[in-house]
């Protein structure tokens, strides 16, 4: 039963093979570490970076009709433009017509609306919303606090929370 003893040679030459096969056993290698991608910038077609109560993120329109996305407030780019919104002020006896009116913040577009901050020297910041196509633009509500009803129930979120009326 018992076969034949392996000679010494063999024996010595198997030896450090062996102990070539159990030094290469040792822990495995770690896993590499994980990479985020890069982040991601925002373009005319890529998904809008993440925003906090009244900031306002700064992209253009997504639509080619120029008509802009309801969820978020962004620059008109003129149309319309500040003086637009300036004069619109003055026809609704809104600001007075010699009253050095300046806009410091918009026209901001949200749909069909718009968002301005007008500043009128010895008084509070005017906001202003306003609806409509540039050049026919309609005077929702213009006041230091421009959350009314109407501005929660039918103005778009990017509207709301221009105006830091969103909940």
């Amino acid at each position: 039963m018992g076969g034949v003893p392996p000679s010494r040679p063999a024996v010595a030459l198997a030896i450090p093979v062996v102990l070539v096969l159990i030094a290469g056993c040792g822990p495995p290698p770690e896993p590499p570490e994980p990479t985020l991608p890069a982040t991601p910038t925002s373009t005319a077609t890529g998904s809008p970076p993440p925003t906090f109560p009244g900031e306002v993120p700064t992209f253009e329109p997504t639509a080619p009709s120029g008509e802009f996305s309801e969820q978020f407030a962004v620059d008109c780019g003129g149309e319309p433009s500040g003086d637009e919104v300036i004069d619109l002020l003055r026809a609704e006896d809104v600001v007075a017509a010699g009253a050095d009116a300046e806009v410091t913040d918009g026209p901001r577009c949200s749909g069909t609306w718009q968002y301005t901050v007008v500043t009128v020297p010895d008084l509070d910041p005017l906001q202003v919303v306003t609806e409509g196509e540039p050049g026919d633009l309609e005077l929702v509500t213009a006041g230091t606090d421009v959350c009314t009803p109407e501005i929660r129930i039918q103005a778009p979120p990017g509207i709301q929370s221009a105006a830091g009326c969103a909940f």
